[in-house]
């Protein structure tokens, strides 16, 4: 299960949990300040009036950087480990602005594979 991290507007600020399988395509989170004991849910196909694309941002995460460097020099030495550095822990994130039917909006940011899920769901 993937996230989407909300940044600022009307909805909770923080991680948000993404379901995107079987033609369901969903945001949800169990506790928020609107609905402390149900939580709330939003559903990209019918409750988005309009999303749109902010940037797309290359970015490289630490953990899996020095992950992909270790198993490198285990596997092949010291030129393993420059590749592993090299190649690994690259994420794309993808910002965005999204428009619900009943007024509110939030900008937010995602995987590039939950952003594809989105935009197939939105299509």
């Amino acid at each position: 299960m993937s996230t989407i991290k909300v940044l600022a507007g009307d909805l909770d600020k923080g991680s948000w949990q993404f379901s995107g399988m079987f033609g369901v395509c969903i945001m949800t989170r169990a506790s928020t300040t609107k609905s402390l004991w149900k939580g709330e849910t939003y559903d990209f196909k019918t409750d988005v009036e309009s999303i749109d694309q902010l940037t797309e941002e290359k970015a490289k995460k630490l953990a899996g950087t020095a992950a992909w460097g270790a198993a490198g020099a285990i596997l092949f030495g010291p030129l393993g480990a420059i590749g592993g550095l090299l190649l690994g822990g690259n994420k794309t994130e993808i910002a965005f602005i999204c428009h619900l039917k009943d007024g509110q909006k939030f900008m937010a940011i995602t995987d590039s594979k939950t952003w594809l899920k989105i935009m197939a769901a939105r299509f």
